[in-house]
């Protein structure tokens, strides 16, 4: 046993480019695929992501300081400090009781998987950080294990019935069939966007106005192309971090490149899951009845969409003017500010594209973030400084962990009255499940009707 769990350490800190190859190569062969196709389509995946991450990566060295320059240059003075979620991440990993904790997700995922209560099948075993940390915060403040295992299993089964419920956008607008995204950081702005959106399509003239990049496109000709667009606002928010001349071009060409070079991985991506997907659809027709399993991939599939990408570069510097203005906050934006694009990756499906609702939903999104993490601030600070992280003198938060809106409900739910906040809870949860449920049913029941026409 202890071997195994070597094993399973050395490739969990080999990182996700090395554990997806090996865990879709599996997946593959569950579904009957050949060893050696199976393999090639876990490698080209595997490069496929390696791409992605390098461009976010790029992303991430240069946005990320120009964001941290317009703080600067805009004088804002907060004092809790967002260090990103690299660095909550390695709080969680770093927890005692994290083993447990991984073991419970993946068992709720194949619980879930065998009652036909999802049809996610999560391999993104990396982002379990997300429904880890809520657990590990939640025992950190009440010292009851139990009550940590029982808050990252409500966040498991939360993040893959939300997955379930997000597939068909991630198939609709961003063009992935057979893919769902259990990856919190992206999946808890809907429940801000949904009913934000519902709301702007009954506002009088709010509901008339649908902006897209591709309208750009038709009205700025060769400026409203993508790359163009990159350009362009790269270079205004070099501008605005007071960059000198070659930086501003430097940043905007970047931002550019951004914009050409995530479509391209996520087609290699694509490249490779097909051969999985199309096996676990024929699979599933002979074993299950035509039962259809959902693969759980990371986000970063779907963040270097245009019109995500677009709305990030707008909403970013939004945010840092919002955070000095918003009442109760104290969290100075910092280090997350480069991964918005999860923040609004689905924030942008569902508005199928429309850059007026992006923008206006964007901000509510990342305002509830900076609320929550300036409510949870100085537990969070505490856990970090329990298992020796040390980043200095100050509270600390991120875009991640407890700051996001359906982490710090649940993380809530289990440090608050119990006998009122759990029924409270699941109330919510189970209500919303019948809701989505009765939804889907009825989409199922018009496709059918409309395949026999």
């Amino acid at each position: 046993m202890q071997i195994i769990y070597n094993i399973f350490n050395v490739i969990l800190d080999a990182g996700a480019v090395v554990m997806l190859p090996i865990i879709i190569t599996i997946v593959g062969l569950i579904f009957q695929v050949k060893l050696s196709k199976a393999f090639r389509s876990g490698l080209t995946i595997g490069i496929g992501f390696a791409g992605i991450n390098l461009v976010i990566n790029m992303l991430k060295s240069n946005l990320g300081p120009a964001a941290q320059a317009m703080v600067e240059n805009f004088g804002i003075k907060l004092d809790i400090l967002d260090v990103g979620w690299g660095a909550i991440a390695a709080v969680t990993w770093s927890s005692p009781i994290i083993a447990i904790l991984i073991f419970c997700i993946l068992a709720t995922n194949i619980i879930m998987l065998a009652l036909k209560a999802t049809d996610t099948l999560d391999v993104d075993i990396w982002n379990y950080h997300h429904m880890a940390i809520v657990g590990i915060m939640v025992y950190f403040v009440t010292k009851n294990v139990a009550l940590g295992i029982a808050a990252t299993v409500v966040m498991a089964i939360v993040t893959f019935k939300m997955s379930d419920w997000t597939a068909p956008l991630v198939e609709e607008y961003f063009g992935i069939p057979g893919v769902s995204l259990p990856t919190m950081s992206a999946l808890s702005s809907i429940v801000i966007a949904a009913p934000l959106n519902w709301i702007l399509d009954r506002i009088p003239g709010i509901n008339k106005i649908d902006f897209e990049i591709k309208d750009a496109q038709k009205y700025l000709g060769f400026f409203g192309e993508p790359t163009m667009m990159g350009l362009i606002l790269g270079c205004i928010i070099g501008v605005l971090a007071k960059y000198n001349l070659a930086s501003i071009l430097s940043l905007g060409v970047n931002m550019a490149a951004v914009m050409v070079l995530i479509p391209k991985m996520t087609s290699l991506f694509m490249e490779g899951l097909m051969p999985i997907s199309e096996a676990a659809k024929n699979f599933t027709q002979k074993k299950f009845k035509g039962r259809k399993f959902l693969i759980g991939l990371d986000a970063a599939v779907v963040v270097g969409n245009p019109d995500v990408i677009t709305t990030s570069l707008i909403v970013i510097p939004m945010t840092i003017l919002m955070a000095a203005v918003l009442p109760g906050n104290r969290v100075l934006p910092f280090a997350d500010l480069a991964v918005v694009t999860f923040r609004v990756a689905l924030v942008v499906a569902v508005t199928r594209g429309n850059l007026f609702k992006n923008i206006i939903m964007g901000l509510v999104c990342t305002g509830a973030i900076l609320l929550a993490g300036t409510a949870t601030a100085p537990v969070l600070t505490e856990l970090a400084l329990s298992v020796g992280l040390d980043l200095g003198e100050g509270l600390i938060t991120s875009f991640a962990a407890t700051s996001l809106t359906v982490s710090f409900l649940v993380y809530k739910a289990f440090i608050s009255n119990l006998y009122i906040s759990v029924p409270l809870l699941v109330l919510v949860v189970g209500g919303t499940w019948m809701v989505m449920s009765r939804i889907n049913k009825k989409k199922a029941e018009m496709a059918a009707q409309g395949e026999q026409a």
